[in-house]
C-alpha cells in the first residue's frame, strides 16, 4: 500500500506541472481570483459543473474565457434571456425539401466548453432542456439522442443582485452543478493591477493553450488513483449526514434551521472533487484541509435553510461553518 500511495504522489506531483503552466497562461488576463481559478480547473479535473455567482464586473465571464484559451478545445458563449427556446440551446430538426426528410441541425450545445451567461434569465423549457445536457451528457432531439463530446463542461453564471427578469433555477438543477462558487470585490493592490493592465480602449492578451481533450480525460483518470483514507471517508459521510440530521452529530443549535440537507450525490463529489484539489496542489494523497477547502463550494447550494434560519439570518454558509466546526476531524 505504501509502495503503491508512493507511485500515484510520484506520477501527481510529474503531471500536476500542467496546472501551474495553466496558471502562467491565464495569469497574463487574470489578476486576483485565483480561488476561483482553482475551482474552474477542479471542475475540469472532477468532471463537474460550475454556478459562478457574484455581482457584475468581477470577471466571470472573463475567467471562463480565459480558461477556454488554455484549453484546446471548442469553448461556446451562450446569452441566456428571457426568449430564449430549447432549440436555441440544443439544436432542431430542419427540413429538406429535396430529400422529404428532416435533418438535425445541432445547437452550440454540442462543444467541449459551454459558457452559460446569467442562466437564471432563462425560462424553465430551456433550463430543464440543459438539465438532461448536464446530467446524461446527452441531448434529445425529434426521436435523435445525440451524445455530447467529452469532456463536456457547463460554466454558468449569475448575478445575486438582479432579480427583475430572472428565473431562479430549482433545486433539481442547482444540485447539478458540483460547485457553487461564491466571489467577491478583488483588494486594493489588486484594484490598481487591474487598473494598469485593462485601462485601455483596446486590450489584447495573448494565452497559448496548454491542454488538449485528450489530455483531460488522461488527467481525471489520475485523480480516480489518488488515495484517500478510510477515515476521510468516514469524515465526508459525517459532514454530509450532520446536514440532515444535526442533533446526531449533538448540534442542537443547527436544530429547526435546515429544511433539506445535502444529498448523496454531494457525498460524490466532495469526494471527487477533494481528490482534484489534491491534485492541483502536487498530491497523491487526499487530506482533511482538502475537504475543508473545497466543501464550502460543494455543499452551499446543497444545504437548504428553514424559514426559522432565514428569520434568524443565517445563511447556508454559517450552517455549514458551524458543522465543520462541530465534525471531528481525522
Amino acid at each position: 500500500m505504501a509502495t503503491d500511495m508512493m507511485q500515484i504522489n510520484e506520477k501527481v506531483k510529474k503531471e500536476s506541472a500542467v496546472i501551474e503552466a495553466i496558471r502562467m497562461e491565464a495569469g497574463k488576463v487574470l489578476v486576483g481570483q485565483t480561488a476561483l481559478f482553482d475551482r474552474l480547473l477542479a471542475g475540469i479535473l472532477a468532471n463537474g459543473h460550475i454556478l459562478i455567482e457574484g455581482v457584475p464586473g468581477l470577471a466571470k465571464t472573463t475567467a471562463v474565457k480565459t480558461l477556454s484559451q488554455t484549453i484546446h478545445a471548442k469553448f461556446q458563449r451562450l446569452q441566456f434571456t428571457p426568449d430564449m427556446l430549447p432549440a436555441d440551446l440544443t439544436g432542431t430538426l430542419i427540413y429538406d425539401q429535396r430529400s422529404g426528410n428532416f435533418n438535425i441541425k445541432k445547437g452550440p450545445v454540442f462543444a467541449n466548453i459551454i459558457l452559460a451567461d446569467e442562466i437564471n434569465r432563462a425560462p424553465a423549457k430551456v433550463q430543464s432542456a440543459l438539465l438532461e445536457a448536464m446530467q446524461e451528457r446527452q441531448v434529445t432531439i425529434g426521436e435523435e439522442t445525440l451524445k455530447l463530446p467529452d469532456p463536456f463542461l457547463v460554466l454558468a453564471t449569475q448575478n445575486p443582485i438582479e432579480q427583475e427578469g430572472t428565473y431562479p433555477l430549482p433545486e433539481a438543477q442547482v444540485d447539478r452543478f458540483m460547485l457553487k462558487v461564491r466571489i467577491t470585490y478583488p483588494s486594493r493592490e489588486e484594484e490598481l493591477k487591474i487598473l494598469r493592465r485593462m485601462a485601455f480602449t483596446k486590450s489584447h492578451f495573448d494565452v497559448r493553450p496548454v491542454l488538449k481533450p485528450e489530455d483531460i480525460v488522461r488527467l481525471r483518470g489520475i485523480v480516480d488513483e489518488i488515495y484517500m483514507d478510510e477515515k476521510i471517508e468516514h469524515y465526508i459521510v459525517d459532514l454530509v449526514e450532520a446536514s440532515r440530521h444535526p442533533e446526531r452529530y449533538k448540534l442542537k443549535d443547527l436544530k429547526g434551521l435546515i429544511l433539506y440537507g445535502a444529498s448523496p450525490r454531494a457525498t460524490i463529489n466532495l469526494t471527487v472533487a477533494s481528490k482534484a484539489h489534491a491534485f492541483i496542489q502536487g498530491r497523491g494523497f487526499v487530506t482533511p484541509q482538502d475537504i475543508k477547502s473545497i466543501g464550502m463550494d460543494v455543499l452551499r447550494h446543497r444545504v437548504i435553510p428553514s424559514y426559522e434560519a432565514e428569520a434568524e439570518e443565517k445563511t447556508p454558509e454559517d450552517l455549514i461553518k458551524t458543522i465543520f466546526d462541530a465534525i471531528e476531524v481525522p
